[in-house]
Protein backbone atom coordinates (compact mmCIF):
# COMPACT_ATOMS: atom_id res chain seq x y z
CA UNK A 1 0.00 0.00 0.00
CA UNK A 2 2.52 2.60 1.24
CA UNK A 3 4.89 0.97 -1.36
CA UNK A 4 1.88 2.09 -4.22
CA UNK A 5 1.29 5.11 -2.86
CA UNK A 6 5.25 6.06 -3.11
CA UNK A 7 5.17 5.34 -6.53
CA UNK A 8 2.12 7.49 -7.37
CA UNK A 9 3.61 10.59 -5.63
CA UNK A 10 6.70 9.86 -7.68
CA UNK A 11 4.52 9.95 -10.76
CA UNK A 12 3.08 13.07 -10.14
CA UNK A 13 6.20 14.54 -9.16
CA UNK A 14 7.58 13.50 -12.39
CA UNK A 15 4.49 14.98 -14.38
CA UNK A 16 4.49 17.90 -12.96
CA UNK A 17 7.83 18.75 -13.02
CA UNK A 18 9.03 17.59 -16.48
CA UNK A 19 5.30 16.72 -18.23
CA UNK A 20 5.64 12.57 -17.96
CA UNK A 21 2.54 11.10 -17.56
CA UNK A 22 2.64 7.81 -15.07
CA UNK A 23 2.68 5.03 -18.24
CA UNK A 24 5.02 7.12 -19.94
CA UNK A 25 7.75 6.99 -16.85
CA UNK A 26 9.44 3.98 -17.24
CA UNK A 27 10.15 3.79 -21.15
CA UNK A 28 11.72 7.36 -20.80
CA UNK A 29 13.92 6.44 -17.78
CA UNK A 30 14.97 3.18 -19.82
CA UNK A 31 15.48 5.35 -22.58
CA UNK A 32 17.50 8.30 -20.67
CA UNK A 33 19.47 4.90 -19.22
CA UNK A 34 20.00 4.03 -22.91
CA UNK A 35 21.60 6.81 -24.29
CA UNK A 36 23.41 7.73 -21.41
CA UNK A 37 25.18 4.22 -21.88
CA UNK A 38 25.97 4.72 -25.15
CA UNK A 39 27.32 8.00 -25.47
CA UNK A 40 29.99 7.17 -22.25
CA UNK A 41 30.66 4.10 -24.10
CA UNK A 42 31.51 5.90 -27.16
CA UNK A 43 33.41 8.81 -25.15
CA UNK A 44 35.43 6.02 -23.76
CA UNK A 45 36.50 5.10 -27.14
CA UNK A 46 37.14 8.59 -28.61
CA UNK A 47 40.08 9.99 -26.63
CA UNK A 48 41.78 6.11 -27.35
CA UNK A 49 41.61 6.86 -31.23
CA UNK A 50 42.50 10.49 -31.03
CA UNK A 51 45.37 9.75 -29.02
CA UNK A 52 46.87 7.48 -31.88
CA UNK A 53 46.60 10.03 -34.75
CA UNK A 54 49.95 11.50 -32.94
CA UNK A 55 52.12 8.83 -33.53
CA UNK A 56 51.26 8.82 -37.34
CA UNK A 57 52.29 11.71 -40.12
CA UNK A 58 49.76 14.20 -41.61
CA UNK A 59 49.82 12.32 -44.87
CA UNK A 60 48.85 9.00 -42.81
CA UNK A 61 45.85 10.23 -41.36
CA UNK A 62 44.91 12.10 -44.38
CA UNK A 63 44.92 8.55 -46.37
CA UNK A 64 42.85 7.28 -43.57
CA UNK A 65 39.97 10.21 -44.08
CA UNK A 66 39.79 9.86 -47.66
CA UNK A 67 38.98 5.83 -46.52
CA UNK A 68 36.50 6.39 -44.21
CA UNK A 69 34.76 8.60 -46.84
CA UNK A 70 34.47 6.04 -49.21
CA UNK A 71 33.50 3.30 -46.36
CA UNK A 72 31.03 5.73 -45.26
CA UNK A 73 28.94 6.56 -48.60
CA UNK A 74 29.02 2.57 -49.09
CA UNK A 75 27.29 2.72 -45.90
CA UNK A 76 24.84 5.00 -45.85
CA UNK A 77 23.66 3.61 -48.98
CA UNK A 78 23.32 0.22 -47.54
CA UNK A 79 21.06 1.48 -44.12
CA UNK A 80 18.76 3.35 -46.04
CA UNK A 81 18.70 -0.25 -48.23
CA UNK A 82 18.35 -2.04 -44.92
CA UNK A 83 16.12 0.56 -42.84
CA UNK A 84 13.43 0.50 -45.57
CA UNK A 85 13.35 -3.56 -45.75
CA UNK A 86 14.30 -4.74 -42.09
CA UNK A 87 12.29 -4.38 -38.92
CA UNK A 88 13.91 -2.25 -36.54
CA UNK A 89 13.54 -4.62 -33.70
CA UNK A 90 15.93 -6.71 -35.73
CA UNK A 91 18.54 -3.69 -36.76
CA UNK A 92 18.90 -1.58 -33.36
CA UNK A 93 20.38 -5.20 -30.89
CA UNK A 94 21.69 -6.66 -33.94
CA UNK A 95 24.21 -3.09 -34.70
CA UNK A 96 25.47 -2.21 -31.30
CA UNK A 97 25.77 -6.35 -30.72
CA UNK A 98 27.72 -6.11 -33.18
CA UNK A 99 29.94 -3.13 -32.65
CA UNK A 100 30.66 -4.50 -29.23
CA UNK A 101 31.98 -7.40 -30.96
CA UNK A 102 34.19 -5.83 -32.66
CA UNK A 103 35.76 -3.85 -30.11
CA UNK A 104 36.25 -7.06 -28.26
CA UNK A 105 37.93 -7.92 -31.47
CA UNK A 106 40.13 -5.45 -31.15
CA UNK A 107 41.35 -5.82 -28.38
CA UNK A 108 42.37 -9.48 -29.05
CA UNK A 109 43.87 -8.02 -32.22
CA UNK A 110 46.46 -5.82 -30.22
CA UNK A 111 47.58 -8.85 -28.22
CA UNK A 112 47.99 -10.99 -31.23
CA UNK A 113 48.86 -9.44 -34.18
CA UNK A 114 52.47 -8.28 -34.31
CA UNK A 115 51.88 -5.29 -36.76
CA UNK A 116 50.36 -2.54 -33.82
CA UNK A 117 50.12 0.19 -36.30
CA UNK A 118 47.88 -2.16 -38.28
CA UNK A 119 45.45 -2.63 -35.61
CA UNK A 120 45.82 0.92 -34.40
CA UNK A 121 44.72 2.81 -37.55
CA UNK A 122 42.09 0.36 -38.21
CA UNK A 123 40.66 0.91 -34.71
CA UNK A 124 40.95 4.36 -35.33
CA UNK A 125 38.97 4.26 -38.68
CA UNK A 126 36.16 1.80 -37.37
CA UNK A 127 35.38 3.81 -34.45
CA UNK A 128 35.15 7.31 -36.70
CA UNK A 129 32.54 4.79 -38.46
CA UNK A 130 31.08 3.88 -34.83
CA UNK A 131 30.54 7.46 -34.39
CA UNK A 132 28.64 8.16 -37.36
CA UNK A 133 25.64 5.77 -36.86
CA UNK A 134 25.36 5.17 -32.82
CA UNK A 135 23.41 8.02 -32.19
CA UNK A 136 21.73 8.06 -35.81
CA UNK A 137 20.02 4.67 -34.71
CA UNK A 138 19.07 5.29 -31.02
CA UNK A 139 17.16 8.34 -32.46
CA UNK A 140 15.63 5.86 -35.10
CA UNK A 141 14.46 3.68 -32.60
CA UNK A 142 13.11 6.20 -30.40
CA UNK A 143 10.76 7.63 -33.54
CA UNK A 144 10.11 3.48 -33.84
CA UNK A 145 9.07 4.17 -29.36
CA UNK A 146 7.16 7.09 -28.72
CA UNK A 147 4.41 8.31 -30.73
CA UNK A 148 4.44 12.46 -32.30
CA UNK A 149 3.18 14.15 -29.29
CA UNK A 150 5.51 11.97 -26.71
CA UNK A 151 8.04 12.61 -28.45
CA UNK A 152 7.91 16.60 -28.59
CA UNK A 153 7.32 15.96 -24.59
CA UNK A 154 9.58 13.59 -23.89
CA UNK A 155 12.93 13.87 -26.34
CA UNK A 156 14.53 16.71 -24.44
CA UNK A 157 14.39 14.83 -21.15
CA UNK A 158 15.73 11.82 -23.03
CA UNK A 159 18.53 13.70 -24.71
CA UNK A 160 19.90 15.33 -21.22
CA UNK A 161 20.68 11.61 -21.00
CA UNK A 162 23.09 11.71 -24.02
CA UNK A 163 24.96 15.23 -22.36
CA UNK A 164 25.28 13.01 -19.26
CA UNK A 165 26.48 10.39 -20.36
CA UNK A 166 28.93 12.41 -22.55
CA UNK A 167 30.25 14.05 -19.50
CA UNK A 168 30.76 10.68 -17.60
CA UNK A 169 32.53 8.68 -20.18
CA UNK A 170 35.39 11.42 -20.90
CA UNK A 171 35.55 10.71 -17.02
CA UNK A 172 37.13 7.12 -17.04
CA UNK A 173 39.97 7.74 -19.76
CA UNK A 174 40.97 10.62 -17.77
CA UNK A 175 41.50 9.52 -14.34
CA UNK A 176 42.09 6.21 -15.08
CA UNK A 177 44.29 5.63 -18.56
CA UNK A 178 47.38 4.93 -16.88
CA UNK A 179 45.87 2.93 -14.48
CA UNK A 180 44.15 0.48 -17.01
CA UNK A 181 46.06 0.91 -20.01
CA UNK A 182 44.42 2.32 -22.84
CA UNK A 183 43.81 -1.49 -24.09
CA UNK A 184 41.35 -2.20 -21.47
CA UNK A 185 39.07 1.02 -22.44
CA UNK A 186 37.79 -0.93 -25.35
CA UNK A 187 36.35 -3.74 -23.33
CA UNK A 188 35.02 -1.46 -20.89
CA UNK A 189 33.45 0.29 -23.82
CA UNK A 190 32.31 -3.28 -25.51
CA UNK A 191 30.86 -4.14 -22.55
CA UNK A 192 28.56 -0.70 -22.56
CA UNK A 193 27.09 -1.58 -25.59
CA UNK A 194 26.20 -5.40 -24.94
CA UNK A 195 24.27 -3.44 -21.60
CA UNK A 196 22.22 -1.34 -24.20
CA UNK A 197 20.91 -4.45 -25.96
CA UNK A 198 18.17 -5.63 -22.82
CA UNK A 199 17.07 -2.14 -22.75
CA UNK A 200 16.19 -2.37 -26.59
CA UNK A 201 13.90 -5.22 -25.78
CA UNK A 202 12.72 -3.49 -22.65
CA UNK A 203 11.63 -0.81 -24.69
CA UNK A 204 10.16 -2.92 -27.29
CA UNK A 205 7.98 -4.37 -24.03
CA UNK A 206 6.70 -1.27 -22.73
CA UNK A 207 6.24 0.44 -26.35
CA UNK A 208 3.10 -2.06 -26.77
CA UNK A 209 1.80 -2.11 -23.08
CA UNK A 210 2.58 0.97 -20.87
CA UNK A 211 2.90 2.96 -24.26
CA UNK A 212 0.03 1.67 -25.84
CA UNK A 213 1.70 2.38 -29.18
CA UNK A 214 1.94 -1.37 -30.84
CA UNK A 215 0.07 0.25 -33.68
CA UNK A 216 2.99 3.25 -34.13
CA UNK A 217 4.54 3.01 -37.46
CA UNK A 218 7.47 5.17 -37.41
CA UNK A 219 8.26 7.04 -40.09
CA UNK A 220 11.42 5.97 -40.54
CA UNK A 221 10.13 2.28 -41.05
CA UNK A 222 6.70 2.84 -43.13
CA UNK A 223 7.07 0.94 -46.26
CA UNK A 224 5.50 4.34 -48.02
CA UNK A 225 8.50 5.81 -47.64
CA UNK A 226 9.25 3.57 -50.66
CA UNK A 227 11.63 5.85 -53.25
CA UNK A 228 15.54 4.94 -54.51
CA UNK A 229 18.65 4.69 -52.38
CA UNK A 230 19.77 7.45 -54.09
CA UNK A 231 17.23 10.06 -53.69
CA UNK A 232 18.87 11.49 -50.90
CA UNK A 233 22.29 12.72 -53.22
CA UNK A 234 20.18 13.17 -55.88
CA UNK A 235 18.30 15.92 -53.44
CA UNK A 236 20.70 17.59 -52.32
CA UNK A 237 22.66 18.40 -55.56
CA UNK A 238 19.08 19.65 -57.14
CA UNK A 239 18.11 21.48 -53.20
CA UNK A 240 19.63 25.02 -53.12
CA UNK A 241 17.99 25.24 -49.41
CA UNK A 242 20.19 21.73 -48.56
CA UNK A 243 23.50 22.46 -50.73
CA UNK A 244 23.75 25.30 -48.58
CA UNK A 245 23.20 23.28 -45.21
CA UNK A 246 26.25 20.98 -46.73
CA UNK A 247 28.25 24.05 -47.49
CA UNK A 248 27.53 24.73 -44.04
CA UNK A 249 28.76 21.88 -42.31
CA UNK A 250 31.90 21.77 -44.88
CA UNK A 251 33.51 24.38 -43.68
CA UNK A 252 32.76 23.71 -40.13
CA UNK A 253 34.67 20.12 -40.55
CA UNK A 254 37.56 21.64 -42.16
CA UNK A 255 37.82 24.16 -39.35
CA UNK A 256 37.58 21.18 -37.42
CA UNK A 257 39.95 19.23 -39.41
CA UNK A 258 42.57 22.00 -39.10
CA UNK A 259 42.42 22.38 -35.28
CA UNK A 260 42.39 18.52 -34.84
CA UNK A 261 45.71 18.10 -36.97
CA UNK A 262 47.52 20.89 -35.43
CA UNK A 263 46.51 19.67 -31.75
CA UNK A 264 47.63 15.89 -32.99
CA UNK A 265 51.01 17.71 -33.99
CA UNK A 266 51.63 19.25 -30.60
CA UNK A 267 50.58 16.57 -28.63
CA UNK A 268 53.44 14.01 -30.47
CA UNK A 269 55.77 14.47 -27.99
CA UNK A 270 53.70 13.26 -25.05
CA UNK A 271 53.09 9.46 -23.92
CA UNK A 272 49.69 7.56 -25.50
CA UNK A 273 48.31 7.38 -22.34
CA UNK A 274 49.11 10.82 -21.42
CA UNK A 275 47.70 12.48 -24.37
CA UNK A 276 44.56 10.09 -23.69
CA UNK A 277 44.11 11.68 -20.34
CA UNK A 278 44.79 15.22 -22.00
CA UNK A 279 41.77 14.37 -24.62
CA UNK A 280 39.75 13.02 -22.12
CA UNK A 281 40.03 16.13 -20.15
CA UNK A 282 39.05 18.24 -23.22
CA UNK A 283 35.96 15.79 -24.07
CA UNK A 284 34.69 16.46 -20.20
CA UNK A 285 34.99 19.93 -20.88
CA UNK A 286 33.51 20.68 -23.62
CA UNK A 287 30.88 17.86 -22.75
CA UNK A 288 30.43 20.51 -19.95
CA UNK A 289 30.19 23.85 -21.83
CA UNK A 290 27.30 21.55 -24.15
CA UNK A 291 25.26 21.07 -21.14
CA UNK A 292 25.12 24.35 -20.24
CA UNK A 293 24.71 26.16 -23.34
CA UNK A 294 21.36 23.81 -24.45
CA UNK A 295 20.08 24.56 -21.24
CA UNK A 296 20.50 28.44 -21.07
CA UNK A 297 21.55 29.71 -24.16
CA UNK A 298 21.47 28.27 -27.16
CA UNK A 299 17.06 28.50 -27.16
CA UNK A 300 17.22 32.26 -25.94
CA UNK A 301 20.08 33.49 -28.55
CA UNK A 302 17.38 31.75 -31.74
CA UNK A 303 14.61 33.22 -29.82
CA UNK A 304 15.54 36.54 -29.84
CA UNK A 305 18.52 37.21 -31.92
CA UNK A 306 17.04 35.23 -34.85
CA UNK A 307 18.96 32.08 -36.84
CA UNK A 308 21.17 33.91 -38.76
CA UNK A 309 23.34 35.12 -35.33
CA UNK A 310 22.57 31.70 -34.08
CA UNK A 311 24.33 30.08 -37.33
CA UNK A 312 27.01 32.42 -37.44
CA UNK A 313 28.15 33.30 -33.99
CA UNK A 314 30.56 30.30 -33.07
CA UNK A 315 31.92 31.08 -36.54
CA UNK A 316 32.86 34.23 -35.58
CA UNK A 317 34.09 33.46 -32.28
CA UNK A 318 36.64 30.86 -34.32
CA UNK A 319 37.57 33.77 -36.88
CA UNK A 320 38.76 35.22 -33.58
CA UNK A 321 40.67 32.37 -32.02
CA UNK A 322 42.24 31.22 -35.35
CA UNK A 323 44.11 34.76 -35.30
CA UNK A 324 45.04 34.76 -31.73
CA UNK A 325 46.35 30.96 -32.44
CA UNK A 326 48.29 33.26 -35.54
CA UNK A 327 49.97 35.26 -32.95
CA UNK A 328 50.60 33.05 -30.16
CA UNK A 329 50.87 29.32 -31.38
CA UNK A 330 50.93 27.59 -28.52
CA UNK A 331 49.45 24.58 -27.14
CA UNK A 332 47.32 26.10 -24.40
CA UNK A 333 45.52 28.21 -26.86
CA UNK A 334 45.12 25.48 -29.13
CA UNK A 335 43.49 23.47 -26.92
CA UNK A 336 41.14 26.37 -25.59
CA UNK A 337 40.09 26.99 -29.08
CA UNK A 338 38.84 23.28 -29.21
CA UNK A 339 37.14 23.98 -26.64
CA UNK A 340 35.53 26.71 -27.48
CA UNK A 341 35.37 25.32 -31.23
CA UNK A 342 33.47 21.78 -30.22
CA UNK A 343 31.33 23.01 -26.83
CA UNK A 344 29.94 25.72 -29.53
CA UNK A 345 28.86 23.49 -32.04
CA UNK A 346 27.11 21.00 -30.09
CA UNK A 347 25.77 23.35 -27.70
CA UNK A 348 24.84 26.27 -30.23
CA UNK A 349 25.59 25.77 -33.67
CA UNK A 350 24.49 21.85 -33.80
CA UNK A 351 20.99 22.49 -32.70
CA UNK A 352 20.55 25.23 -34.57
CA UNK A 353 21.20 23.36 -37.81
CA UNK A 354 19.50 20.79 -37.05
CA UNK A 355 16.33 23.53 -36.75
CA UNK A 356 17.14 24.00 -40.55
CA UNK A 357 15.64 20.28 -40.85
CA UNK A 358 11.86 21.37 -39.99
CA UNK A 359 11.24 23.00 -43.37
CA UNK A 360 12.28 20.61 -45.80
CA UNK A 361 10.26 17.15 -46.42
CA UNK A 362 9.85 14.14 -44.84
CA UNK A 363 11.74 12.40 -47.56
CA UNK A 364 14.35 14.61 -47.40
CA UNK A 365 15.07 14.47 -43.48
CA UNK A 366 15.44 10.83 -43.64
CA UNK A 367 17.47 10.16 -46.56
CA UNK A 368 19.10 13.47 -47.46
CA UNK A 369 19.79 14.10 -44.44
CA UNK A 370 21.86 11.33 -43.62
CA UNK A 371 23.77 12.35 -46.94
CA UNK A 372 24.58 15.58 -45.52
CA UNK A 373 25.27 14.78 -42.20
CA UNK A 374 27.45 12.00 -42.72
CA UNK A 375 28.51 11.85 -46.81
CA UNK A 376 29.85 15.28 -46.68
CA UNK A 377 31.14 15.45 -43.69
CA UNK A 378 33.09 12.79 -44.30
CA UNK A 379 34.19 14.26 -47.61
CA UNK A 380 35.27 17.24 -46.30
CA UNK A 381 37.28 14.99 -43.45
CA UNK A 382 38.95 13.62 -46.97
CA UNK A 383 39.63 17.02 -48.32
CA UNK A 384 40.53 19.02 -45.65
CA UNK A 385 42.95 16.35 -44.57
CA UNK A 386 44.35 16.42 -47.87
CA UNK A 387 44.88 19.99 -47.86
CA UNK A 388 46.23 20.08 -44.56
CA UNK A 389 48.74 17.73 -45.07
CA UNK A 390 49.50 19.24 -48.55
CA UNK A 391 50.43 22.71 -46.30
CA UNK A 392 52.62 21.31 -43.66
CA UNK A 393 53.76 17.83 -44.93
CA UNK A 394 54.41 19.10 -48.88
CA UNK A 395 54.83 23.56 -48.02
CA UNK A 396 56.13 23.40 -44.85
CA UNK A 397 53.74 25.40 -43.17
CA UNK A 398 53.61 26.07 -39.71
CA UNK A 399 51.19 26.53 -37.03
CA UNK A 400 50.63 30.14 -37.18
CA UNK A 401 50.52 30.21 -40.83
CA UNK A 402 48.37 27.50 -41.64
CA UNK A 403 45.88 29.71 -38.19
CA UNK A 404 45.46 32.36 -40.92
CA UNK A 405 44.31 29.82 -43.23
CA UNK A 406 41.89 28.38 -40.79
CA UNK A 407 40.78 32.15 -40.38
CA UNK A 408 39.87 32.69 -43.43
CA UNK A 409 38.11 29.82 -43.86
CA UNK A 410 36.07 30.63 -40.45
CA UNK A 411 34.82 34.14 -41.74
CA UNK A 412 33.46 32.10 -44.64
CA UNK A 413 31.75 29.68 -42.70
CA UNK A 414 30.23 32.83 -40.93
CA UNK A 415 29.37 33.89 -44.17
CA UNK A 416 27.27 30.52 -44.73
CA UNK A 417 25.63 30.97 -41.75
CA UNK A 418 23.99 34.23 -42.18
CA UNK A 419 23.08 33.57 -45.57
CA UNK A 420 21.94 29.99 -44.46
CA UNK A 421 20.13 31.84 -41.35
CA UNK A 422 18.30 34.29 -43.33
CA UNK A 423 17.12 31.75 -46.09
CA UNK A 424 15.28 29.50 -42.91
CA UNK A 425 13.93 32.72 -41.78
CA UNK A 426 11.94 33.59 -44.75
CA UNK A 427 10.76 29.93 -45.19
CA UNK A 428 9.56 30.34 -41.65
CA UNK A 429 7.54 33.67 -42.67
CA UNK A 430 6.27 31.81 -45.63
CA UNK A 431 5.23 28.92 -43.85
CA UNK A 432 3.22 30.61 -41.11
CA UNK A 433 1.70 33.27 -43.44
CA UNK A 434 0.67 29.72 -45.04
CA UNK A 435 -1.08 28.58 -42.29
CA UNK A 436 -2.31 32.48 -40.32
CA UNK A 437 -4.55 32.19 -44.31
CA UNK A 438 -5.99 28.21 -43.73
Amino acid sequence: MNEDKGRGLGARFAKTLSGIEANELKATMVATLFIFILMASYYILRPVRDAMASDWTDTEVSFLWNINFIVSAGIVALYGFAVSRIRLRRIVPAMYGFFAVTFVGFYLGVATISDRVLVDKAFYLWVSVFALFHVSVFWTFMADTFNKGQARRLFGIIGAGASAGALIGPAIPTLFAATLGTNNLMLIASAGLLLVIPLVFYLYSLKSTELGNEDLAADTSRAVMGGNWWHGFKAFVANPYLLGIGAFILLYVFIGSFVYFEQKNLLADFTRAERTQILGGIDWIVNLLTFGLAFFVTGRIVDKLGMPVGLALMPVLVCIGMLILAFAPVLTVLLALQVIRRGGNYGLTRPAREMLYTHVSKEDRFKTKPVIDIVVYRGGDAMSGSLFAILTDKIGLGLAAVALVGSAIAASWAWVGTRLGRAFDARKSDTDAENTSR
